[in-house]
């Protein structure tokens, strides 16, 4: 018999493991600042009133991804009817680390992390960093979605299906559109700027996104 999920014990522990995937990405789809902690509390609020009819034919983190995506929707339509746009930043220490295992797992490379940087490189990648979280808050809802879900989140394109409810090469078509735009939009942004790999000793990463190749 499946575990009462929905039992005070069982919910909180639930919550603990999934938090930091709710909070990692609310804050990449809306921007970092104080409404990520709002809409990660209605995120669960909104699981455990759907707990009694989970019948488990996806996983809570699938279950929670789609919530997640449904309330950045919604902070997207109140922003735009309020005509605001809020900057993206790590709110934490942890968060800075988070952005730059994005920012290498965004690029394909997986060796970047393991070689020290110096605190030129590091404020270069901050700098990029930045900038990819300004203009992937300027893509379309959906291809932002997919972005995160599948480069940050190392959710499966089967997984990204069940999360937004789209067909299998629908997600492929988006998660195509959006590298190809998001890195279409970096190198315009630093077309009139000091490329940041100048002062990053070219970083394979930034490569990477700025050649659109991620």
């Amino acid at each position: 018999m499946r575990a009462d999920l929905s039992s005070p014990e069982n919910f909180e522990a639930l919550v603990r493991e999934h938090q930091g995937l709710v909070f990692r990405t609310l804050t990449r789809m809306t921007g970092g600042g104080p409404h990520v902690e709002d809409l990660a509390q209605e995120a669960f609020l909104r699981l455990y009133r759907a707990l009694p009819d989970f019948r488990g034919d996806a996983t809570i983190s699938t279950y929670l991804y789609r919530i997640v995506v449904n309330l950045s929707q919604d902070e997207w339509k109140r922003r735009r009817k309020e005509r605001t746009y809020l900057a993206s930043e790590p709110a934490s220490l942890e968060g800075e680390e988070e952005s730059a295992a994005w920012i290498e797992n965004f690029a394909g490379d997986g060796l970047a992390g393991e070689h020290a940087r110096t605190p030129e490189q590091r404020l270069s990648d901050a700098e990029l960093q930045s900038a990819v979280d300004a203009e992937l808050l300027a893509l379309p809802e959906i291809e932002r979605s997919v972005l995160v879900l599948y480069h940050q989140e190392e959710c499966s394109y089967e997984g990204i299906a069940v999360a937004l409810g789209l067909p299998l090469n629908t997600v492929r078509t988006h998660l195509h559109r959006g590298r190809k735009r998001l890195s279409e939009r970096l190198r315009s942004r630093f077309a009139t700027q000091p490329h940041p790999t100048e002062s990053s000793g070219n970083s394979p990463s930034t490569r990477a996104i700025m050649a659109g190749k991620a």
